[in-house]
């Protein structure tokens, strides 16, 4: 087995126990092997990697309470920062959605990428699981970034890189995820900090405020 192969067989082993214990895979936060959340590494405090838990969770339930089971729904938070993805039937719940999520204690600002019409299939969601595996391993493989300082979603073969990164590192992130096969479009929802404040994020760091989210789709 190639080391590529190997790195990805060990992300998705990592990726299906985070889920059997969690019930839900927008939920990994934490524990996985080369998720971009391991505690030790996390450029984020340990009370904001706990706070960023309990912002999805009660997202979750938010959202039931005002549209129900209609559409399907993954919100992933990052340094406070609620990203929406997934769909859903129409606007009015677009726009539900959002204003439940940011009403949710903790959420700084809540990213929009919900997507107007029928739900995906599963056969669409694990083919969007294995670009996120793929888009890991890619990351780990480059060497010359840290992997762990990202955080990746993928929605619709549309992956979206969340963390709090340089400008550098952002760049050459996207450059790297923009070569694999099956991603249809990156979207960065980056918190950008110089390299002062990067410093002082190694490996834990204490949260800077002046950080704003950036939301960038090339």
């Amino acid at each position: 087995m190639t080391g590529f192969k190997f790195r990805l067989a060990v992300i998705a082993s990592a990726l299906a126990a985070s889920t059997t214990l969690t019930g839900c895979a927008a939920l990994l936060v934490g524990g996985a092997v080369v998720g971009g959340t391991l505690m030790a590494t996390d450029r984020r405090s340990s009370g904001t990697q706990i706070e960023d838990q309990t912002i999805e969770m009660k997202s979750g339930q938010r959202i039931r309470e005002v549209i129900g089971d209609r559409g399907h729904i993954n919100v992933t938070s990052y340094n406070r920062v609620a990203l929406i993805t997934g769909e859903v039937p129409n606007e009015a719940d677009k726009a539900a959605v959002e204003q439940a999520v940011a009403r949710v204690d903790n959420v700084r600002s809540a990213v929009n990428e919900l997507a107007i019409g029928f739900s995906s299939s599963l056969t669409n969601r694990s083919s969007d699981a294995l670009v996120s595996t793929k888009v890991k391993a890619t990351l780990v493989d480059a060497g010359d970034i840290t992997a762990t300082a990202f955080k990746v979603v993928t929605e619709r073969g549309i992956v979206y890189l969340m963390g709090r990164v340089t400008e550098t590192e952002g760049q050459r992130a996207v450059d790297l995820v923009r070569t694999i096969r099956g991603v249809e479009k990156v979207v960065r929802v980056f918190e950008v900090v110089s390299d002062i404040e990067l410093a002082a994020l190694q490996p834990l760091g204490p949260p800077t405020n002046n950080a704003k989210p950036v939301t960038n789709k090339p």
